[in-house]
C-alpha cells in the first residue's frame, strides 16, 4: 500500500511543541469564559507531552471546576487543579491515610524534591504534593525547561537520580524501605534499559541498537550473554544515579527536613514555597527576599554565592583565631 507511486508519502503526526500547544489551547478556550489572569503560554509551557485531546481536556476539567464553585470565568485555580486532574486523576481527600504514612510520603516526595533542585539543568520542580491522587500517594511535577527533541546522557542521569530520591529519602530517614517507590523503579528501569539497549550509552556494549521501542521485547535478537551484560549495565546504571541521590540528600538534609514538614503541614507546595523552602527553610512572605522571576538556576547560584561567602568568612575567622 505504501510502496512508490501509490501511498508514498508519510506524515507524522507527533506531541506538540509549546507553540502548538498554546495554539491548541487558544482553540479550546475560544468558546469558554477564560479570566484575564490565566496566561495560556505558561499553562502550554506546564504541559509538555501533552496532545490535543488533552489538553482539550484539560479546559473542559477546569470549565466544570468552575461552574462546581460558582465562578463566572475559569482562572489559575481551576487551571492547576485541572492540570491534576489530567495527569493523577482526582483528588482522594476523604482517604484514611495514617500520619506515619503521611510523614513516609512527606520525606519521600521531598526527596525527589531535594534532588530536582539540585541537579536542574534540564528540569524544574514545579510542585509536590502528598494529596492521594489515582493510585499514587503523592507526586512531584518536573518540568522541563524547554521542549526538547533529544536526550544527552547527562539529562539522563539526572532523571533517574530524581526518580531515586524518593526511596533514597526513606532509606536515609527511615532506615527502611517502602512499596511507595515501585513506578519510580519502573520507570528508572525502562529509562535505563532503553540508554543501555536503544541510545548507545553503555561503554560495555558500545554504540549499537540491540532494541527498538516498537519490538516485541520477547523477540530479542541477541544472545545470553548480551542479555546478562544488559542486565548488569541497567542495574549499574541505576545503583549510579541511587548513589548520586543519595550523596544530595545527605548534603541538603536541612532543606529536606523544611520540605517534608511544609508538606505535612500544607500538603502541597508550588515553585515559590519550594524553592523559599530550599532558599531559606521558611514558607515565603509577602515581602520576602525570594524573587519570584528568578529561576531556580540563578537562585541556587545565588544561595551557593552566599554560602561560599559565608564559608570564606568563617575560614578567615579561623585564620585570624590561629594567629
Amino acid at each position: 500500500m505504501t510502496r512508490p507511486g501509490r501511498f508514498d508519502r508519510k506524515v507524522l503526526v507527533g506531541q506538540p511543541d509549546v507553540r502548538g500547544r498554546e495554539a491548541i489551547l487558544k482553540v479550546h478556550a475560544k468558546n469558554k469564559p477564560v479570566s484575564d489572569k490565566v496566561d495560556l503560554h505558561e499553562i502550554a509551557k506546564q504541559t509538555p507531552g501533552f496532545v490535543g485531546a488533552d489538553l482539550a481536556n484539560l479546559l473542559n476539567e477546569a470549565a466544570l471546576l468552575a461552574a462546581r464553585r460558582n465562578k463566572d470565568s475559569i482562572g489559575p485555580d481551576e487551571l492547576d487543579e485541572a492540570e491534576d486532574r489530567v495527569i493523577a486523576g482526582p483528588a482522594k481527600k476523604d482517604k484514611v491515610v495514617s500520619k506515619k504514612e503521611q510523614n513516609i510520603v512527606a520525606n519521600h516526595e521531598a526527596g525527589h524534591t531535594i534532588v530536582g533542585l539540585v541537579l536542574n539543568d534540564a528540569r524544574v520542580v514545579h510542585k509536590v504534593t502528598i494529596v492521594p491522587r489515582g493510585r499514587a500517594g503523592g507526586y512531584a511535577i518536573m518540568l522541563p525547561r524547554e521542549d526538547q527533541q533529544l536526550m544527552s546522557k547527562k539529562n539522563a542521569m539526572e532523571q533517574l537520580a530524581g526518580l531515586m530520591g524518593g526511596r533514597t529519602a526513606e532509606e536515609i530517614i527511615f532506615d527502611s524501605e517502602s512499596s511507595g517507590a515501585s513506578n519510580d523503579f519502573e520507570q528508572a528501569t525502562n529509562l535505563a534499559r532503553a540508554m543501555v539497549t536503544q541510545y548507545g550509552m553503555s561503554e560495555k556494549l558500545g554504540t549499537v541498537q540491540l532494541e527498538s521501542p516498537t519490538q516485541d521485547p520477547y523477540a530479542r535478537k541477541y544472545s545470553e550473554k548480551t542479555a546478562a551484560t544488559i542486565d548488569d549495565e541497567v542495574r549499574r546504571i541505576i545503583n549510579e544515579a541511587h548513589g548520586e541521590a543519595h550523596d544530595i540528600i545527605e548534603q541538603h538534609r536541612e532543606q529536606h527536613r523544611a520540605i517534608a514538614d511544609a508538606l505535612l503541614k500544607y500538603e502541597t507546595l508550588d515553585e515559590k514555597q519550594i524553592l523559599s523552602l530550599y532558599r531559606t527553610g521558611k514558607m515565603p512572605e509577602e515581602n520576602n527576599d525570594v524573587d519570584e522571576n528568578a529561576s531556580f538556576e540563578e537562585s541556587k547560584e545565588e544561595l551557593e554565592k552566599h554560602d561560599e561567602e559565608r564559608n570564606n568568612h568563617d575560614d578567615s575567622d579561623d585564620s585570624n583565631n590561629n594567629q
